[in-house]
């Protein structure tokens, strides 16, 4: 794993892999804005979309968090992403922190130079 950033969250299909990063290379005082990202990264086509989060609601069962894009609704195990635009709904796979695999890891390094 990269020494640049950390995964806060993972989850994962056969089609999708949403991730929140947490970036290691920047100073304590940074704003959260350029220290965390959520990226959306669709496996069927290649591209690595940024997810542009609004907010977040938390409870002790059940995460969500709203982008301009979506919403992503999670517990420990699976979560739900739906789609802003055309309302498609994706299930996901918690995987939790683990490292997301040498092609996902690439991505994210390019998108962060």
């Amino acid at each position: 794993m990269s020494s640049k950033y950390k995964i806060l969250y993972f989850f994962q299909n056969s089609d999708t892999a949403i991730l929140e990063i947490q970036r290691l290379d920047l100073p304590d005082n940074a704003d959260a804005e350029a220290t965390y990202h959520w990226l959306y990264y669709d496996k069927l086509t290649g591209s690595l979309i940024k997810l542009w989060f609004r907010s977040l609601d938390s409870s002790t069962e059940i995460e969500e968090r709203y982008f301009e894009q979506g919403y992503l609704k999670f517990n420990k195990t699976e979560a739900t992403y739906i789609e802003k635009h055309n309302s498609s709904q994706q299930k996901l796979n918690n995987m939790g922190n683990r490292a997301p695999g040498d092609e996902i890891s690439a991505l994210i390094d390019n998108y962060l130079k």
